[in-house]
């Protein structure tokens, strides 16, 4: 079944629903549990969340990737407060303001340490402290990219199956988050996000 509307087409299929926008983004929804989980194909620094999520090193310097797109359009400010908590371990996570960024804060999970690697567990820990560090703030709605994945050395399954794990443990014994965004640079690191959802789901 289609729909049309606002400037946007909605496909229905099965209890998804595929949003395919003039701007050529994709979106998918999905409720897990009493979250709505959704995927965007974009910017994840464009998001208005309540947080964003970083894509960190255990040191918490910002370099390339999504930390340097971050830090590029929020502001040095954002490394700067980062680097005050830090470092911190893999598989943590630590927030800060957002600076120039429409989102309110960013939440640095670090998956990895400086120059090592990134692993399924430790993507898995860090997403989990994000959304305990959101509950603890009252914070509503976040957003992920995939952690761990390109430099970090997981494949984009992988960082979503572990983004995605982290997810259902929160469900599991939900706090103030309704929210979630998956954010890919592309179709497949979205698709990678909608086939773990519907993984853990059989």
């Amino acid at each position: 079944m289609k729909h049309k509307g606002c400037g946007t087409t909605t496909f229905y299929e099965n209890d998804s629903i595929y949003l395919i926008l003039q701007m050529g983004l994709w979106f998918m929804e999905k409720k897990v549990g009493d979250i709505l989980v959704k995927t965007y194909i974009g910017d994840i620094t464009d998001l208005a969340v309540d947080a964003i999520a970083n894509a960190a090193n255990s040191d918490l310097w910002m370099g390339s990737g999504v930390a340097g797109a971050i830090k590029s359009k929020g502001g040095q400010q954002i490394e700067d407060e980062a680097l005050s908590m830090g470092p911190i371990r893999p598989g943590e996570a630590v927030m800060t303001t957002a600076g120039a960024l429409p989102s309110k804060y960013v939440i640095h999970c670090a998956g990895m340490p400086p120059g090592g690697r990134a692993t399924y567990w430790k993507v898995l820990s860090s997403v989990q402290a994000a959304l305990s560090i959101a509950s603890n703030h009252n914070l509503t709605s976040l957003a992920f990219p995939a952690i761990g994945a390109g430099v970090g050395g997981l494949t984009e399954e992988q960082s979503a199956k572990a983004i995605i794990e982290g997810i259902i443990h929160y469900v599991r014994r939900p706090g103030s988050v309704k929210e979630i965004t998956l954010v890919g640079f592309n179709e497949y690191t979205c698709d990678c996000f909608n086939n773990a959802i519907n993984e853990c789901e059989e």
